[in-house]
């Protein structure tokens, strides 16, 4: 029973943990950021490209960034029967997604970068003021001045990043089942669509090339750290299998064995061969 009430707790805190992120994040995207000054110069040769509407619009980009990861997380659930992973795998992801939207949300506001688009957005007629006061909507200006880094990057990469680093590990592709082109294709998949939603916010003329290159190391950094936060390295015998499965069934601490190998390969045989795991939470 004290166990049980311990998990309980636990699982309460990192959700607790999840909502506060998630309601941070909110409230920032709704700040204004640092008004910078922008040089006549600059605004001429940096910000004057015409606006154009999103390739990927935000409704669109969230619901990629939200439906993937829930997929392989059903799948996981319900085709590998193992609960645990299913969970583990979602405490990951949510975790780098308030991590990616907090921290990106934070530089947007502290650098207040303009968009390559700002000069239409500052003077939708195209006839700048003298004194270079805007005089287009408040709140669009003000949009337009949060281009370092891109969210759709920084976003886009944690989720899908996150995703492929899961593929990854549960297909073995760079562990015990190497040389296998479709394993190959099927991990680097969501990357792929990760960059081509990154560079499209180069082609609608929201970002600059800057914005999302560090976007998109921002939000695979940080899915890398907080993938490995909860499974094993994706070079190991153990890879794609949650540390609390191997904390549970073999003599592993953080990763490392404190028993030869030969005596964690014998115990774990049968997490590899697919056995259904022991439920973390109950």
């Amino acid at each position: 029973m004290p166990l049980m009430r311990s998990a309980s707790y636990n699982l309460f805190m990192e959700i607790s943990l999840r909502i506060i992120l998630l309601s941070v994040f909110c409230y920032m995207e709704s700040m204004s950021p640092f008004i910078r000054i922008i040089q006549p110069f600059e605004l001429e040769n940096n910000c004057k490209y015409p606006r154009h509407d999103s390739y990927v619009p935000s409704g669109m980009l969230w619901s990629i960034v939200l439906s993937v990861p829930c997929i392989l997380s059903f799948i996981a659930w319900a085709v590998c029967n193992d609960c645990n992973d299913a969970l583990e795998f979602l405490l990951a992801w949510s975790l780098s997604l308030g991590i990616t939207g907090v921290t990106t949300d934070t530089v947007k506001l502290i650098v207040g970068r303009p968009r390559p688009d700002f000069f239409y957005r500052c003077f939708p007629d195209g006839v700048p003021t003298a004194d270079l006061h805007c005089t287009g909507d408040p709140a669009d200006v003000m949009e337009g001045r949060k281009s370092f880094p891109s969210g759709h990057s920084s976003m886009s990469f944690c989720s899908l990043g996150i995703a492929s680093l899961w593929a990854c590990g549960r297909l073995c592709t760079v562990s015990r089942r190497r040389g296998e082109g479709g394993r190959v294709i099927l991990t680097l998949a969501p990357l792929m669509l990760a960059g081509c939603i990154a560079l499209s916010r180069t082609c609608d003329y929201h970002h600059h090339w800057q914005d999302v290159l560090v976007g998109s190391v921002l939000g695979l950094s940080v899915s890398m750290f907080c993938y490995r936060q909860y499974y094993n390295p994706l070079t190991s015998e153990l890879s794609g299998i949650p540390y609390i499965v191997t904390k549970s069934n073999t003599k592993y601490f953080n990763g490392k064995p404190e028993s030869p190998m030969k005596d964690a390969k014998e115990e774990s045989t049968p997490l590899l061969n697919g056995a259904k795991k022991e439920d973390k939470w109950i």
